[in-house]
């Protein structure tokens, strides 16, 4: 039985993941920062035995450590880090606060922490349980905001992160590979979850999971420090 450790697993996009590997027959360990109000992810772990739920916040980095130490031996075929922040909610009524002249520097920074130390900092923590397994996969969830090549957005805080995020999974994937690791970055779309601030998202949850779930299946190290969309086009940094 292969095991997905994901984070930000209570709602969207990772409830959709735990969801989908669940009832392929995966074991699945589920974080979330607060498992009591995670009512969707409680159900589907009284569903299936093999899913786990664990409290995690991704910014508590001590709380990262504790984690990987208790999960110490158990091999995680895929890390997934889904995790992520666009800003504050609604974003709508705080959209200034990413735009150049206006910018709230404690918010970029809090979006920087979720979006590019912390991804960084659970490949760290689970490197040896990745490392044990048979698929040794670390799959990240990116935005093509953070492409420089195909889009700018007025958004600093959020794209910046994703850039950052793109960057430095390079990096992580070109040590990596001695070891065997996959290294990824993918794009889910835009996709209707609570981060479509302006109604505009076009892709279905199910639709991207499904089509992304595919995609990291079918990658191997020769596609380590790949970034790419969810139809499986690759992105331009």
């Amino acid at each position: 039985m292969p095991t997905t450790l994901i984070t930000g697993a209570n709602r969207g996009l990772g409830l959709e993941f735990a969801a989908q590997y669940a009832r392929d027959g995966w074991r699945v360990i589920a974080c979330c920062r607060r498992p009591d109000s995670a009512a969707e992810l409680t159900a589907l772990a009284q569903e299936f035995d093999a899913v786990s739920v664990e409290a995690l916040d991704v910014c508590d980095f001590d709380a990262i450590d504790r984690l990987a130490g208790r999960l110490k031996g158990v091999a995680i075929d895929l890390l997934l880090n889904n995790a992520g922040v666009i800003g504050p909610i609604p974003i709508a009524e705080h959209i200034e606060k990413q735009r150049f002249g206006t910018i709230d520097y404690s918010v970029w920074e809090s979006v920087m922490r979720t979006n590019t130390f912390a991804p960084v900092k659970m490949a760290e923590a689970f490197i040896e349980h990745v490392a044990s397994s048979q698929q040794k996969k670390i799959a990240t969830i990116s935005s093509t905001v953070g492409s420089i090549t195909e889009m700018i957005t007025p958004g600093v805080a959020y794209a910046s992160s994703k850039s950052a995020l793109n960057r430095v999974m390079t990096i992580v994937a070109d040590q990596l590979r001695p070891r065997g690791l996959t290294v990824t970055l993918y794009c889910p779309g835009y996709v209707k979850t609570r981060m479509d601030a302006f109604g505009q998202a076009t892709v279905e949850i199910p639709q991207s999971i499904t089509a992304l779930r595919a995609i990291i299946a079918a990658q191997t190290l020769d596609d380590s420090g790949s970034f790419t969309r969810y139809d499986g086009s690759p992105i331009a940094w």
